[in-house]
Formats: C-alpha cells, structure tokens, sequence
C-alpha cells in the first residue's frame, strides 16, 4: 500500500506517492493560488493527488491514506486547521472537507514539523531517539521528533523554535512579541542585515554583487561578499552566525537532541554556514563538558522532507 504526502504551500500544492520504503515514486504538483475559499483550495489538492497517481501507474484504491503539511496552527483533535495567513484560513474544518473530498483518511499537522519528521525518518535524522529540524527561510520553521513522533505539545503548537526571544525588547515580529529568533535569523532578517551595512559600507563589495541596487540583495548576498573577504559582508555574516549560534545554543540546552539539522534556503550554504556554526554553539551550550554533544548537520531531503513527513502521519 501506498500512503500520499500533500506539503501545502503558498505557492504550489506539491503531493507525493510514498511507498513503505519511504520513497517517493509520484508526484503532482498545482498552483495554490492563495486567497481563494478553503474549498477550492482542496478542490487543488485533490487535483494533485490525481496527478500524482497518474505519475506513480497506481490507482486511488492503492493508497491508504493522505496526510497535509500546512502553514499555521493546526488543531488535530478536531482536524481544524485553526489559522494560516498566507492562506487566508481561519478555524476551517479541513480534515472533514478533505475526508468527504477524497474518500481517504486525512491526518493534519503543520508543514515545519511535517519536514522534521521527514528528515527524522528517512533524511538526516534517520535513526536518532531525539531530533530537531530548523529551517531558514522566510521565517525560521523548526519541528521536535522524539522516537519518530512529533512533539506537539498540549495544544498541537509545540516547536515554534523561531519565536523564543533571544533579544530582550529587540525587534517587533509579527507574532507580536519582541527579539524573536525569526526576526535575527530567517532568510528576510539576513537580508535587511546586509542592506544595514550596505547603507553604511558605501564602498563594500556588497553593492558589486547586487548589481548596484538593494532590491537586488537575498539571501546570498551578504556570503557572497563573505567568501570575496569584503569586510562588510564577514561584518554581516559574522553577526548573522552569533544571532544563529545563540538560537541553537538554546535549543541544545533545552532538550539535548541527539541531533539538529539545518534546512532551508540560507541552509544550502552547507559546511560553510555549519563549519563555524559549530564553533560558536560551544560558547552558547551549558554541557560545555559533556562526553556526548548534539550534532549539527545539514537537511538533506531538501523540500521532499515535508511531503515524505506528511506521508508518515497518523492519529
């Protein structure tokens, strides 16, 4: 049998066939098109499901069940997807619409620790007791495996690693408190950094590898300049790193994960983000003197993580 895994994006539906293996041998994709009503989202969803079917030479009758990775709150006593703003949802009763919709059992969870799930299973986590997912993208997403099941928490919201505040009184997120790891550490956070500098670095190599102009500054930008030895961009990076270390130091001192891996677009820097990442989580973890310490490692499964997770939930 064969389970199908829907990671529910802003952008695009993306639904994978998942064998018992743990690989993914179909795959559809559709646009989201966010905004619109719930039920023609699912509607889309169902749309890709039938592709990936197609794709995968099976029928609907060989899948056993369908699992969902989506932004926001889920509540999944009730199967309510309690709220998601990139998708304009708001207590929508998705797993009874998608159960009537598909004629499948629907098992919700939310799409970061779908991710961490994927990756603890069959990606970079797979065989640890204890995991922990960060992804650094737009915001700073993050899930906790512990013996391949989701924490979740007393009401499904456990893991929002990106909004512990690790600047008292510091930035304002959109969350609505203040200094939340999300605000120093995500993709958009890095990118306003080395705008800062750029503002004030008016001869950096920064400007050179943007083409002349802010709105072409992303993600890479700032590591760019880093590996060229501009010394704004080691500035950026070096001060991004700290802002990183200090997040993962409090997650080591928390819970003591065998492993943590890190994911994402700004992830993709890989031994060059990780490799000295390494050496400041020592100054930031209280078990400075333990015989074991927590790895970290790079995601390897890429955006597949949260389709394989998806796959792999139950009740």
């Amino acid at each position: 049998m064969y389970t199908l895994g829907v990671d529910l994006g802003g952008t695009n539906i993306s639904v994978g066939v998942v064998d018992e293996k743990l690989d993914i041998v179909g795959r559809g994709v559709v646009k989201t098109r966010a905004g619109r009503p719930a039920a023609e989202i699912f509607a889309s969803i169902k749309e890709a499901c039938g592709l990936a079917v197609q794709d995968a030479g099976i029928a609907m009758e060989d899948v056993q069940s369908i699992g969902v990775g989506t932004p926001g709150s889920v509540n999944k006593e009730n199967g309510f997807i309690e709220f998601a703003n990139n998708l304009g949802f708001r207590q929508v009763p998705a797993k009874e619409m998608l159960e009537a919709l598909l004629q499948k059992p629907v098992y919700l969870d939310n799409d970061a620790n779908c991710a961490a799930l994927g990756e603890a299973l069959a990606g970079a986590g797979k065989g640890t007791q204890s995991f922990v997912a960060v992804t650094l993208g737009t915001g700073v997403g993050s899930g906790i495996v512990i013996n391949n099941k989701i924490v979740t928490g007393v009401n499904d919201a456990a893991g929002e690693m990106g909004h512990m505040v690790v600047c008292i009184d510091g930035l304002p997120c959109n969350c609505g408190r203040r200094g939340c790891w999300e605000k120093y550490a995500s993709a958009p956070a890095l990118i306003d950094q080395t705008k800062e500098a750029m503002e004030i670095h008016k001869d950096s190599k920064l400007w050179e590898i943007a083409g002349g102009s802010l709105d072409n500054v992303d993600g890479r930008t700032s590591f760019d300049a880093w590996r060229a030895g501009d010394k704004a961009g080691v500035y950026v990076v070096e001060r991004y790193m700290h802002y990183l270390a200090v997040g993962l130091g409090n997650i080591i001192n928390a819970l003591q994960p065998e492993v943590i891996c890190i994911g994402g677009g700004i992830g993709n820097e890989g031994e060059n983000l990780l490799k000295p990442l390494r050496e400041l989580v020592k100054n930031e973890r209280y078990s400075i003197y333990a015989r074991v310490q927590t790895r970290l490692v790079p995601a390897v499964l890429g955006n597949d993580a949260g389709i394989i997770g998806a796959a792999a939930l139950t009740e």
